[in-house]
């Protein structure tokens, strides 16, 4: 039968090669290839015939399925071989037991929770591709998951090596198995092949989201391993080097996507393992990262897996740093991000609705660790100085450039380059406002050109000596009364949003009508596409056809003078007509 060696039998057994068996109670042995390896129990049973276990050794070739015609000849070739988890599933392989370092599309996973679903074990593998087969071994806490490639079953085993995947609290173990595929018999292994289909079905209708694509199953939102996140409030710029420095302390985040929708700055997050995303959901939902500003509003997502194409500023797969940057976007430099990670470490999230403790400056430092540094050497916490180039010369002035980076920070000096007209440096009162404007602004379009926004290397922006005429290109702000964050504590610390087609007007006078104002927003060159009154009458929304429109109308009528001492107040919306 299966069992060749009695209890108490302890010798080498040249079938074994170098496996010892260890003495265990009658009926069971242990098989390992040494004293000190972990011992798993093989079955002896032998009532049914066929083996109802598996054996676990160090090196691959330890979720072999050991027959006693396997233990008598280690080269003997197995053509089908079939085995059974506690009556439930029938699983045929075939293929040979080479006991190779070989990889193989197949992996073997065990120390699985007793409770843990197909659903848990199928997401461990859909970060790295299309998962093709599944046979939960569920008396045994063990499975075999099968992918669509080799590639992907190396890059999940070579990343798990290094992050210990965990489901349920619990850590669980994968290797190679020895077996190039899995044959179900799916009258048996119904319900694993159910959600195996739920999921394939979805990955073949993938959204595209923001250039990226991500696969769905039906999994109910308590099990995702996926978080959506939007952040309130967002005075100060969250990165994606903050959200992940933020959560991976309540596991392995394995890929964050970060897209502006509704106006509002979102992210995709997913965990190894659903049970982290819940421990995170509930610890961090409503905190502050930054006090009184930028709100965490977190919900489980339908999404299931995250498929980036990217690792970029905008989307990041930790588990495939050979990724493209992509669109010209520079990749980030490891050593860079090193050296901010330890400069933003975090304090422990404190009670409900505190903030999470993170420097001011640490968000500068992250934005510029996502590869938005235009120089080396330059401290990007401390640094006021943007340099805005792709300007159209012959429209741009420093009131304009004023007036739209004074939506993100009070713009203090403001100097349009003698030689080069086409760009203009910006100094704002900190490092937190130029991160801000250059998070909000860069890539925006003002006056038909899309404009570039980087860190400058200045520290100050120089006003030109006196008696000196430099045509009006440098202008001091810094004792303008327009600037919308003097005060601390304000209104405007919490409406800041990135340019949109909808714009809030407040400051509005009694006495003019929505036709008004309507009229007035269509002789900055665009179309009016809708209007509503708030209640009282002194705020309103409007919205343009465009952003590039909604921005040019916010340059041309932000403070324009409504008569009856009343002075027109226009800043971007997240709302919607």
């Amino acid at each position: 039968g299966a069992c060749a060696v009695a209890e108490g039998d302890a010798e080498r057994s040249p079938a074994l090669g170098n496996a010892r068996r260890f003495p265990c109670r009658p009926g069971r042995h242990f098989l390992s290839a040494s004293p000190c390896a972990a011992p798993v129990p093989l079955s002896c049973s032998a009532m049914d015939g066929i083996v109802t276990d598996v054996a676990v050794g160090v090196k691959r070739g330890s979720d072999e399925l050991l027959s006693g015609s396997v233990l008598s000849s280690p080269n003997s070739n197995m053509s089908s071989m079939v085995v059974t988890a506690n009556g439930n599933d029938n699983k045929k392989f075939k293929g040979d037991d080479k006991m190779d370092g070989a990889p193989s599309r197949v992996l073997h996973i065990r120390k699985l929770p007793g409770e843990v679903t197909e659903t848990e074990v199928i997401a461990l593998g859909l970060p790295f591709g299309k998962v093709t087969n599944i046979l939960m071994l569920k008396g045994k806490n063990q499975a075999f998951l099968e992918l669509a490639t080799e590639e992907a079953a190396i890059t999940m085993v070579n990343y798990y090596s290094a992050v210990t995947p965990h489901l349920r609290n619990q850590p669980i173990y994968i290797q190679y198995s020895n077996h190039k595929e899995l044959k179900t018999d799916n009258t048996l292994n119904q319900r694993a092949q159910a959600v195996l289909q739920a999921v394939t079905a979805v990955q073949a209708s993938n959204a595209p989201i923001s250039g990226t694509t991500v696969s769905e199953s039906a999994v109910t939102p308590a099990q995702s391993p996926v978080l959506r996140i939007i952040i309130d409030n967002m005075y100060y710029p969250v990165t994606l080097d903050v959200l992940h420095q933020i959560f991976s302390k309540f596991g392995a985040v394995l890929k964050i996507i970060t897209f502006t929708k509704n106006n509002q700055f979102q992210a995709l997050l997913q965990f190894g393992d659903p049970v982290n995303a819940q421990q995170a959901k509930q610890a961090l939902d409503g905190q502050n990262i930054y006090n009184a500003c930028c709100t965490l509003r977190i919900d489980f997502s339908k999404l299931v897996n995250l498929n980036v194409k990217y690792n970029n500023d905008k989307s990041r797969d930790y588990t495939r740093p050979d990724l493209p940057s992509g669109d010209g976007q520079p990749t980030l430099d490891p050593a860079i991000a090193a050296a901010f990670a330890k400069e933003t470490s975090l304090l422990a999230v404190p009670g409900a609705l505190s903030p999470l403790a993170i420097p001011n400056a640490a968000a500068a430092a992250a934005a510029a660790a996502a590869g938005r540094v235009g120089m080396p050497g330059v401290s990007a916490g401390n640094n006021t100085v943007l340099l805005v180039s792709n300007l159209n010369e012959e429209m741009v002035t420093p009131q304009s450039l004023f007036t739209l980076f004074g939506v993100y920070g009070d713009v203090q000096r403001v100097k349009i380059l003698y030689n080069k007209k086409d760009s203009a440096l910006i100094q704002m009162a900190d490092g937190n406002q130029s991160q801000l404007a250059m998070s909000h602004l860069n890539g925006q379009k003002m006056y038909g050109k899309i404009i570039r926004v980087t860190l400058s290397k200045h520290q100050t922006v120089q006003l030109p000596r006196e008696g000196l005429d430099d045509q009006g290109l440098t202008k001091d702000f810094g004792n303008s009364p327009l600037h919308r964050f003097k005060k601390p504590g304000s209104k405007n610390f919490q409406n800041i949003f990135p340019p949109s087609a909808t714009l809030h007007l407040s400051n509005i006078p009694p006495s003019v009508a929505e036709e008004d104002l309507r009229t007035l927003f269509a002789n900055t060159g665009g179309t009016v596409k809708a209007f509503k009154f708030f209640q009282d009458h002194k705020m309103a929304l409007l919205q343009m056809s465009t952003v590039e429109e909604a921005i040019q109308a916010l340059i041309d009528l932000h403070n324009y003078n409504l008569g009856e001492s009343h002075h027109l107040r226009v800043s971007f919306s997240k709302s919607t007509i």
